[in-house]
């Protein structure tokens, strides 16, 4: 007897048409359920599955969970695939990057370039 395993999985639909990559469209679907309420702990497809049931190569859903992670919102476990990551978990992950777009630094940057020709620049 096989049993019955639940997963989260969000409406996806992807538009072939679209200059958006593929990848891209499945993270930000993903991301966009993930971000309305789901609780932590939830398991997604495994990425074959996924996959399958999209009609796409394997690499694309492995881009778009590879991003989902990097944005904090799953983590992968050994044995139990990828998961959506608890509030608590997302709120203790520190985004530089994001902190860095906020604090909208450097505000202003210069090129210089030296006797050789290589351009430095200035943050300020």
């Amino acid at each position: 007897m096989c049993r019955a395993e639940k997963f989260f999985l969000p409406p996806i639909t992807l538009d072939r048409h679209s200059r958006v990559p593929l990848h891209r469209q499945v993270q930000v679907q993903l991301a966009r359920g993930i971000r309305q309420g789901t609780p932590g702990g939830e398991r997604l497809p495994s990425t074959r599955g996924l996959a399958r049931l999209l009609g796409v190569s394997r690499n694309t859903v492995l881009a778009a969970y590879d991003e989902l992670v990097a944005e904090g919102l799953i983590d992968g476990r050994p044995g139990s695939g990828m998961r959506v990551r608890t509030g608590a978990e997302r709120a203790a992950i520190f985004d530089s990057g994001r902190a860095l777009r906020e604090a909208q630094f450097p505000v202003r940057a210069v090129g210089i370039a030296d006797p050789d020709g290589t351009i430095l620049y200035l943050t300020y």
